[in-house]
């Protein structure tokens, strides 16, 4: 099966909100993929939990909810790059996260060591 760069974004899309709701206990409202260069970046909305954003009314509150959620998504970086290099056949060479707290937005990009775009989009199986 060719791999198109559609379907590689989707299967990621997929396999994260999966991930989501198998190890954090809960999954994002919606997630949008993107394949760029060597990187992919997965925006996801709607993570955070009503607790969650009661707690981000204080700095101190917003504080904890970054660092308690980016500790959580970072403890599992071993299943999220496995996931990555499944669906795509590249491996990761690094992986980058943030939260938004006010609007509940997290942004994941993961660092090929390959040009993942220009494979797929010469038409290579990736």
């Amino acid at each position: 099966m060719n791999k198109t760069k559609g379907w590689m974004e989707a299967e990621i899309s997929n396999a994260l909100t999966k991930w989501e709701k198998d190890y954090l206990g809960r999954g994002s409202v919606s997630v949008k993929t993107d394949i760029l260069r060597d990187l992919i970046i997965v925006s996801l909305q709607g993570i955070l939990s009503a607790a969650e954003y009661a707690l981000c009314e204080s700095l101190e509150g917003r504080l904890s909810v970054k660092r308690n959620r980016t500790s959580l998504v970072e403890s599992g970086i071993e299943d999220l790059n496995a996931i990555i290099e499944e669906i795509t056949g590249e491996r990761v060479k690094n992986f980058y996260t943030d939260l938004s707290t006010k609007t509940g937005e997290r942004i994941m990009v993961f660092r090929l060591y390959d040009d993942l775009e220009k494979k797929v989009t010469n038409g290579d199986n990736a």
